[in-house]
């Protein structure tokens, strides 16, 4: 039964409105999901040099993390993905559809 209502509550949200939210540059998320969030200038990439560094903090802790073009990666858990998405669920420690709602309505109070 279980199975079934998370099946339902995906429905809920088109796919249009998800594959938006991947979209979302990495850095334009760590701005609607951080309390906090200071870029580190004295961070200088060894392989990518749109690779930044970021400090911040959010309702469930402080994180390092490194960000290229889409992706991500926590240098203190040692784990990253891909997308705004993602990158919300770590953070704020929610599961997708918490996470895809969640930055919905932070998308649509911002813009």
């Amino acid at each position: 039964m279980q199975m079934v209502t998370r099946y339902r509550a995906r429905q809920r949200v088109e796919r249009s409105k998800i594959a938006r939210l991947r979209m979302l540059p990495s850095v334009d998320a760590i701005s609607l999901l951080a309390i906090y969030a200071k870029q580190d200038r004295s961070y200088r990439p060894l392989k990518d040099a749109t690779s930044c560094r970021w400090h911040l903090c959010t309702a469930i802790g402080e994180f390092e993390i490194l960000t290229t073009a889409g992706k991500w990666y926590d240098t203190r858990a040692r784990v990253g993905g891909g997308g705004a998405v993602d990158l919300t669920m770590h953070l704020l420690g929610l599961s997708f559809l918490q996470a895809v709602e969640y930055l919905q309505r932070r998308t649509s109070a911002d813009g």
